[in-house]
């Protein structure tokens, strides 16, 4: 048996049907950059997370990035960020000229650890960024009331988690503003690259407006030195069908996770650990052993694809080399954690494979 990690194919023909209307509705419009489409993705995506504002740009990162810039983040600033995560969180910050400040992650949820947080505020800090990572809400009371303390913007990277919740309520609305990505692979993903900003604060909101369009709101009137980011209308167009079976889908990838952890019996195998606070959406399904490589090595030769999600963590990467130190709760993760397959389009004969070889091994 062949199983993918995740099958997008497979996926997507399943929603084939309103797929094509929506191209059809673009096709015919002929409107493909910043018209109908975008307005109203941007409004139901507002609405879904429980925020005022929401900002379609081009990708997660530089959702991330714009936000930064609009908060006003440069050179000789630090941003807090976890040490194990996507290097793009980083990436945001850097590319302000500001300097990314790593904390370590807490080890059941290995989202970053509130506790660690306050030994990292320095005079220099001016953001927190948590990510809600692998689907999980990273425990955001604690963050926010540190960040009240000191007088910190708390800003959620929350690219993994579409739909998750955190005591009831969705992330994107936890902090001052949020970032997300809609790579294809996401929980809400397009079909080729997307972002989006969320925020409460309409100031904020405008300013990355003009940011993502040539610092313009009115044509060949720029106000900002800004960039080409713009999520476009096909992409809208494709979310807003996609959204509107959202929570299904995160309900089905919530069922998977669920077999996952009522199958696998295998001692040598630490499953996922999820908060009372937290209703995540599992973006993944991570387990950890340290015989983490004899166990991937031995589900490939079966046909089964999985990931390691990070293999190399943003502080030993060559681009961050002066971060160069001891993170060794976040080195240990990832020499131990691997992503298995949990596509809501994951058949029950598939699973029950996957279970049964981990099992056995």
């Amino acid at each position: 048996m062949q199983i993918p990690f995740y099958d997008l194919r497979r996926f997507h023909e399943e929603m084939r049907k309103p797929l094509e209307n929506a191209y059809r509705r673009v096709l015919q419009s002929g409107c493909y950059i910043m018209g109908p489409e975008l307005e109203a993705f941007e409004a139901e995506f507002a609405d879904y997370c429980g925020v005022k504002n929401c900002v379609g740009v081009g990708n997660g990162l530089e959702a991330l990035h714009l936000l930064l810039r609009a908060y006003g983040i440069g050179p000789g600033d630090e941003v807090i960020v976890p040490s194990h995560t996507f290097i793009a969180t980083w990436l945001a910050v850097s590319h302000c000229g500001a300097k990314p400040v790593p904390v370590e992650p807490d080890t059941r949820t290995y989202n970053i650890n509130p506790e660690l947080i306050r030994n990292a505020i320095t005079k220099r800090t001016r953001v927190i960024m948590p990510v809600h990572l692998y689907g999980q809400p990273a425990d955001m009371d604690p963050i926010n009331k540190l960040a009240a303390k000191h007088g910190l913007i708390v800003i959620e990277d929350a690219a993994q988690a579409q739909g998750a919740k955190y005591k009831g309520r969705r992330v994107g609305s936890l902090g001052h503003a949020a970032g997300t990505s809609f790579y294809p692979t996401k929980n809400l993903g397009a079909l080729g690259d997307g972002g989006a900003v969320l925020t409460n604060d309409n100031r904020i909101a405008e300013k990355v407006r003009k940011l993502r369009n040539y610092g313009s709101v009115t044509k060949y009137k720029h106000e900002l030195v800004g960039y080409n980011s713009r999520l476009d209308e096909l992409q809208a167009a494709f979310l807003r069908e996609k959204l509107k079976i959202q929570d299904k889908i995160n309900k089905a990838r919530a069922k998977k996770a669920l077999e996952y952890t009522e199958k696998l019996v295998n001692p040598d195998l630490e499953l996922p650990y999820v908060p009372s606070y937290s209703e995540p959406v599992w973006h993944l399904y991570v387990i950890r052993s340290k015989k983490r490589d004899k166990i991937k090595a031995l589900l490939e030769s079966q046909g089964i694809l999985t990931m390691i999600h990070y293999p190399v963590p943003p502080h030993l990467q060559n681009c961050y080399k002066y971060t160069r130190r001891s993170l060794r709760t976040t080195e240990i993760l990832s020499k131990q954690i691997l992503s298995l397959p949990i596509s809501p389009s994951l058949k029950e004969k598939e699973m029950n494979y996957i279970c049964k070889i981990l099992n056995n091994i």
